[in-house]
């Protein structure tokens, strides 16, 4: 019995390639992460070079609090090790996004046909998935305590200096639009106390529709697979 629980990991993961690559949408996306990746070998100097890692994003702007990808100085075998790392963390971030996409686009698990999952109704159904699972709970918490800094050091510290980086890291892509909403706040000095409060409940929210990403995600992974008659 202590093994039996082991086995069920496999099906997971298995459930985790299936919605990743079994609808066209997460196809689609996947698509335009590997044009991306092409694009950003050919024009690495560019802006859009870039790309990669806002398409998968929250996961891959994690790396940047990682001192250790492109760009690490060393010999040979630890720069290739380096790129290594970040080549496969920004695979597997593209995969969890993919198969986020993959859960939105079927009512039903892999595996699990016969289940069909319940359309939310409401704001409350759309938010639900955000707080009754552990994972969307686990990465509200992390939101919390990053938006939190945040304000703590914009309005309490003497130097709040790049705290902003951690909330717009941990809630992207969708952070950035809010990042981009508090910015013309910054013409007028007399309104730029606003700033880090409008920064702060655009974060929040792109947080909650990342959690609720996740907990629907949750969803499809805990919906158990039919099991046939003896």
């Amino acid at each position: 019995m202590a093994n039996a629980s082991r086995p069920r990991r496999l099906p997971r993961l298995r459930r985790i390639l299936a919605l990743a690559t079994d609808n066209r949408p997460a196809r689609g996306y996947l698509t335009v992460f590997a044009a991306s990746v092409a694009v950003m070998f050919l024009f690495p100097d560019s802006g859009i070079a870039a790309s990669p890692l806002l398409l998968t994003a929250p996961l891959s702007l994690l790396s940047i609090a990682v001192p250790f990808g492109p760009g690490t100085q060393g010999s040979w075998p630890i720069e290739a090790l380096a790129i290594g790392y970040w080549a496969v963390w920004l695979l597997l971030c593209a995969l969890v996004n993919a198969a986020v996409i993959g859960a939105l686009a079927t009512r039903t698990a892999p595996g699990a046909r016969s289940l069909p999952l319940p359309r939310p109704q409401g704001i409350r159904g759309l938010l639900t998935p955000a707080y009754d699972n552990w994972l969307a709970r686990g990465y509200l918490a992390v939101v919390a305590a990053a938006v939190g800094f945040f304000l703590y050091a914009s309005y309490l510290a003497p130097d709040p200096g790049f705290a902003a980086i951690w909330p717009l890291i941990v809630t992207a892509p969708l952070s950035i639009i809010a990042l981009l909403a508090a910015t013309p706040l910054e013409w007028d000095s007399s309104y730029a106390w606003l700033n880090p409060l409008i920064f702060s409940a655009g974060a929040t929210l792109s947080g909650l529709v990342n959690a609720a990403l996740l907990g629907h995600l949750a969803r499809m992974l805990r919906t158990p697979e039919p099991r046939l008659a003896a």
